[in-house]
């Protein structure tokens, strides 16, 4: 991803499976004109495209509740942000990867001749860093191509987490029991340690995820407001 100044603005957002974190992102990239990505979107939609030389790896890793490899999230990640950053400040939706490179060799001077700041976006990345393997590879891959500006961690009970999802009716082929429950070991051994490092560094912004969505959402707000955004 090429450097034109400013770049762009990631906030991730952590939690069990089933505490919420999708609903509270499209509340938020309602309301405040923020950008969802989710990262387990980003792996089921890479599985099943047609082709992918991912698709068996991701579907692995889905099924047995374990981490895909940081090289192919952190890549999925890259190429949405590339997609809709850049895109919008070039005039582009690019959609493919071809459109992608053509926008990517698009002359600084046409870029700096645009106002950056007026298409400047923030990213809510939902579901990732998971583990310390993730933080390792966004620092190693990512850290020049977009700023971490805080995390979001709703934190919610496992069996609450656990009804939620097995009543939330989405079809995905890990919301049963049994992928739950190694799901939700996994993000206590894994996922909690990184949320923890984070504290240390002052970034991490704690919700109740117990309430109703709506109240959820309004201290989730507050937390945007005040950090400027």
């Amino acid at each position: 991803m090429p450097n034109f100044g400013e770049l762009p603005k990631v906030i991730f957002v952590l939690g069990p499976p089933g505490c919420g974190k999708g609903t509270q992102c499209m509340k938020l990239e309602k309301n405040l004109g923020l950008k969802h990505l989710s990262a387990g979107e980003l792996l089921r939609t890479e599985r099943k495209r047609e082709g992918s030389q991912y698709g068996q790896i991701i579907e692995s890793h889905i099924r047995n509740g374990t981490i895909v490899p940081v090289e192919i999230t952190c890549k999925l990640i890259e190429n949405s942000i590339k997609n809709v950053f850049w895109g919008s400040r070039l005039g582009l939706n690019c959609k493919s990867k071809s459109e992608i490179r053509v926008a990517n060799h698009v002359s600084i001077q046409r870029m700096e001749a645009m106002n950056d700041s007026s298409s400047a976006k923030a990213f809510l990345v939902d579901g990732f860093p998971r583990n310390q393997d993730n933080i390792e590879g966004w620092e190693r891959m990512m850290t020049s191509k977009a700023k971490v500006l805080f995390i979001l961690y709703l934190h919610c009970p496992d069996d609450v987490c656990v009804t939620r999802c097995l009543n939330r009716n989405e079809g995905r082929s890990d919301d049963n029991e049994e992928s739950l429950r190694k799901r939700i070991k996994t993000y206590h051994t894994q996922t909690i340690p990184i949320i923890e490092y984070y504290k240390t560094k002052n970034l991490v912004r704690q919700v109740s995820a117990m309430p109703p969505p709506e109240e959820v959402y309004k201290e989730v707000e507050k937390v945007f407001q005040n950090s400027g955004i």
